[in-house]
């Protein structure tokens, strides 16, 4: 399977989302994904100036936005943090 199912949080907007993210993606093209996806999900109402960070929220690691999904260590599961 080359997608994982991850719960995102987005503070922002004070919501979680249920997300199937693509493991051979780099972090920032996915980070460019989830903005796109969110900003329909929320009618229009997240649509941030700069390009958000992605977090692992049990660490509080920062994802380098270089790699690709699955180097990320991103699994079925993981909660992850758009901010």
């Amino acid at each position: 399977m080359n997608k994982v199912l991850v719960k995102l949080y987005v503070p922002m907007l004070d919501q979680q989302y249920d997300v199937w993210l693509p493991l051979n993606k780099r972090i920032y093209n996915t980070i460019i994904l989830l903005v796109k996806a969110i900003n329909e999900f929320s009618g229009g109402y997240y649509n941030p100036e700069e390009l958000p960070k992605l977090y692992d929220k049990t660490t509080s690691q920062l994802f380098a936005i270089n790699i690709t999904v699955k180097e990320a260590g991103i699994v079925n599961g993981s909660e992850i943090i758009l901010i």
